[in-house]
C-alpha cells in the first residue's frame, strides 16, 4: 500500500459553538504591517483597544508551539502499519484552549486511533473525552477472552495488559485526580460486555464498536455528574465535564480498513493523488449542523410537530448550539427537574454560574442532543495518501481542496 502517511491536524479559529455567552466577548484582529504583524485585542467594554506588535519569528513561535509529529517505527526495515506517521497542531483561540487531540496505537487489537475534540462552554468535556474515548473504543474492540483476562488481573491485583500506547505532545495531559473514577466506569463497561458475551468467538463489528463506545462514554459522563462524588474537587470536575460539551471526529485505521466516527461538525478529509499528480479531496464525514438536511429532518422527527419551528432557530439547536451532536451538554439532554436538582445540590461554583442555571427556550421534550456518531467506512487504495482530521475552524476558513493541496505539497 502507498497510503502510508496520515496527517491529523486540529487547528482552531475564533468561533463560538454557543450563542449564549455569560462573560464579556473578545474580538481579535490580525493585519500585516510592513514587516510586522499588528495584533489588536480589545474587550467589548474596554474604552481603548490594546495593540501589540509581533515579529515574524514570534508569529512562527506561536504557530509552532503545539506542533507534534510521530513516525510509526519500522521492524526489520518494514512498516507493519498502513500508517507511516502523523503530524498535528493546535492554534488557540481561547484561553485556555478548548479543543483537544489524541493519537494512540491499539496494543491488544490491530490498528491506530486518531481524533480531534472541539470543546465549547469550557474545556472540561473535550479534555475528558480526549482522555477516555479511546479506552472505550479499545475495550469495545477486544475479544471476550481478552476482556476476561483483564478482569481477572484486576480481581487478583496483577498487572493489567496494556491496551493503548499513547502518542502525545508534552502539553497534552491526563487528569490524575479523576483517573480512579474514570477507570471504575470503564471497568463497569467491560464487565457488562463480558456478561453480554457468552464467550462464543465472533468477529467484532468495528462500526458497532465505535457507536457503542461513543454512546457509553457520554452516558457515563451524564451518570457521574448525577451521582456526584464525596471529593469536592472531583464532584465539581464531573459537573463541569457534563455541563460543557465537545464534538469528536475519530479515525480507526487497520490495514486497508479506515473507519471514521464523527459526532458534531469537525471533519475528516481524505487526500487522493490522481494519475496526473494532482490532488483531490474526498469527504469521509458529514457535518451535524443546520447545513445538513438529513440532520434537520432527524431532529424534527424526534420531537412533536408543534416543535418543528423551535427545535432549530437561526441555524442553532434551540437557537443556541451550533452542532446537533455532541458529548456532554446535559443542558440539552436532561429534564428541567434533573438539571435543577443537580445544580441545587451541587457546589456553590455551579449554582452561581449563570450558564448552568440557564434553561434553553422551548425546552419541552429532551433530549435534544445525542453523542451517537455517524460512522463512515473506506477501503484504502494506493492513491489514498493521507487523511486530515480538523475542527470546524479550519473548514470555515479554507476550502477542502486547498487543504488537501497544501498538505499534499508539504508531504
Amino acid at each position: 500500500c502507498h497510503h502510508k502517511h496520515l496527517c491529523c491536524s486540529s487547528p482552531y479559529v475564533p468561533q463560538s459553538h454557543l450563542r449564549y455567552t455569560p462573560h464579556p466577548a473578545y474580538a481579535t484582529f490580525c493585519r500585516p504591517k510592513e514587516n510586522w504583524w499588528q495584533y489588536t485585542q480589545g474587550r467589548r467594554y474596554a474604552s481603548t483597544p490594546q495593540k501589540f506588535y509581533l515579529t515574524p519569528p514570534q508569529v512562527n513561535s506561536i504557530l509552532k508551539a503545539n506542533e507534534y509529529s510521530f513516525k510509526v517505527p519500522e521492524f526489520d526495515g518494514k512498516n507493519v502499519s498502513s500508517v507511516l506517521g502523523f503530524d498535528s497542531n493546535q492554534l488557540p483561540a481561547n484561553a485556555p484552549i478548548e479543543d483537544r487531540r489524541s493519537a494512540a496505537t491499539c496494543l491488544q487489537t490491530r490498528g491506530m486511533l486518531l481524533g480531534v475534540f472541539d470543546g465549547h462552554a469550557g474545556c472540561a468535556c473535550s479534555q475528558a473525552v480526549s482522555e477516555r474515548l479511546f479506552y472505550y473504543i479499545a475495550v469495545s474492540l477486544l475479544p471476550h477472552e481478552t476482556l476476561l483476562e483483564i478482569e481477572n488481573a484486576v480481581e487478583s491485583g496483577r498487572a493489567l495488559l496494556p491496551i493503548l500506547q499513547w502518542h502525545k505532545h508534552p502539553n497534552d495531559y491526563f487528569s490524575k485526580e479523576a483517573s480512579k473514577l474514570y477507570f471504575n466506569s470503564l471497568r463497569t463497561y467491560w464487565q457488562e460486555l463480558i456478561d453480554l458475551n457468552t464467550g462464543e468467538s465472533a468477529d467484532i463489528d468495528v462500526k458497532e464498536a465505535l457507536i457503542n463506545a461513543f454512546k457509553r462514554l457520554d452516558n457515563d459522563i451524564s451518570l457521574e455528574a448525577q451521582v456526584g462524588d464525596p471529593n469536592s474537587f472531583l464532584n465539581y470536575l464531573v459537573l463541569r465535564v457534563a455541563f460543557s460539551g465537545a464534538t469528536a471526529c475519530v479515525a480507526h485505521v487497520d490495514g486497508v480498513d479506515l473507519h471514521v466516527a464523527n459526532t458534531g461538525d469537525s471533519r475528516a478529509m481524505l487526500g487522493v493523488q490522481e494519475e496526473d499528480g494532482s490532488w483531490s479531496a474526498v469527504t469521509l464525514s458529514n457535518d451535524h449542523n443546520a447545513q445538513n438536511e438529513r440532520e434537520l429532518e432527524r431532529l424534527k422527527l424526534e420531537h412533536p410537530k408543534n416543535e418543528a419551528k423551535s427545535v432549530v432557530k437561526q441555524d442553532r439547536l434551540l437557537g443556541l448550539l451550533m452542532p446537533f451532536r455532541a458529548f456532554g451538554d446535559v443542558k440539552f439532554k436532561w429534564s428541567i427537574d434533573l438539571q435543577k436538582r443537580v445544580i441545587e445540590s451541587g457546589p456553590d461554583q455551579l449554582n452561581d454560574n449563570e450558564y448552568t442555571k440557564f434553561i434553553p427556550p422551548n425546552y419541552y421534550t429532551p433530549p435534544y442532543l445525542t453523542a451517537e456518531p455517524e460512522v463512515t467506512y473506506h477501503r484504502l487504495r494506493p492513491q489514498d495518501k493521507f487523511l486530515v482530521l480538523a475542527t470546524d475552524g479550519l473548514w470555515e476558513t479554507m476550502h477542502r481542496q486547498d487543504v488537501v493541496r497544501i498538505v499534499g505539497e508539504y508531504l
